[in-house]
């Protein structure tokens, strides 16, 4: 009977102590759950960087351009100079940046600047509407025309659109001159630019072009590259405007910085410079 008792009061004491082995953490002891961050403490979008801002913070605007005299050539010493040119060194040293001029296939002009490998297309451009529903375009700065060029000693023969009929002719790939002669149902031959237009031409290789009114002022007749060529009809009138990526407030920089330029007397100094006063439209 004692050993049946003992066994009895041990088998309690064991109860006991398993008891207490197992008793729950207290609730200050008990690890605390994960929170999930107040929404307060959840890290901030960053802000939308302006164009403007990008440009800066990169410490230099990268023009992309075309070998368009009066518009941006080069020089003999290999610099980039010309109307626009000069105007995108001005513009670019008011907002404190360097520029680049980087020669772009016109063509092309749009993805280039959606890639980022430019900044802006400031190259006589014509603003059609390809272009301004493609990119932000500041308002008109000059005025300009497409026209047809031809050899001098065959000029009176082309002087309406119905004698162009004929022709064969060159134009720069995704311009306003290729515009031009598909509105006029001209038979046309697209290359990588206005330049290459007029060599087509100087070759023999086609029988006219069609060309920015300015480049013509500049390129061909008497005292220039190409004395034997003349131009002869004018197929549209048109305006230039500056094209930066859709959205970019670079658009409106640049058109304040016109104000300004053509407010001070700077704008028509560097038309003067370069033949194209009559052509500057005024802010």
């Amino acid at each position: 009977m004692k050993k049946i008792i003992a066994m009895l009061l041990a088998l309690v004491m064991v109860f006991a102590l398993c008891a207490c082995g197992s008793k729950a953490p207290s609730e200050s002891q008990a690890p605390a759950e994960s929170e999930a961050p107040a929404e307060s403490e959840a890290p901030a979008e960053p802000a939308a960087e302006s164009d403007l801002a990008y440009v800066q913070a990169q410490g230099k605007l990268i023009v992309g351009i075309t070998d368009f005299a009066p518009m941006d050539y080069k020089d003999d010493s290999g610099e980039w100079i010309g109307f626009d040119a000069d105007m995108a060194k001005a513009f670019a040293e008011s907002i404190g940046v360097d520029v680049e001029f980087i020669e772009i296939v016109w063509d092309n002009k749009i993805m280039e600047l959606d890639a980022k490998a430019i900044d802006a297309v400031w190259n006589g451009m014509t603003l059609t509407p390809e272009v301004t529903n493609s990119m932000a375009c500041t308002g008109a700065y000059c005025n300009n025309a497409q026209v047809v060029v031809v050899k001098a000693d065959v000029a009176d023969q082309y002087q309406d659109v119905e004698s162009l009929a004929g022709l064969s002719f060159a134009v720069e790939a995704g311009s306003a001159g290729e515009a031009a002669a598909t509105d006029a149902g001209l038979d046309f031959i697209a290359v990588e630019s206005q330049a290459a237009a007029l060599m087509e031409v100087a070759a023999g290789t086609s029988d006219a072009c069609i060309i920015d009114l300015l480049m013509a002022g500049a390129m061909i007749g008497e005292g220039t590259s190409y004395p034997d060529m003349i131009y002869t009809v004018q197929l549209t009138t048109e305006e230039y405007g500056a094209g930066f990526r859709q959205g970019s407030d670079l658009a409106a920089a640049l058109d304040a910085f016109f104000d300004a330029a053509y407010a001070d007397g700077s704008m028509m100094e560097i038309a003067n410079r370069y033949g194209v006063q009559e052509s500057i439209i005024a802010r």
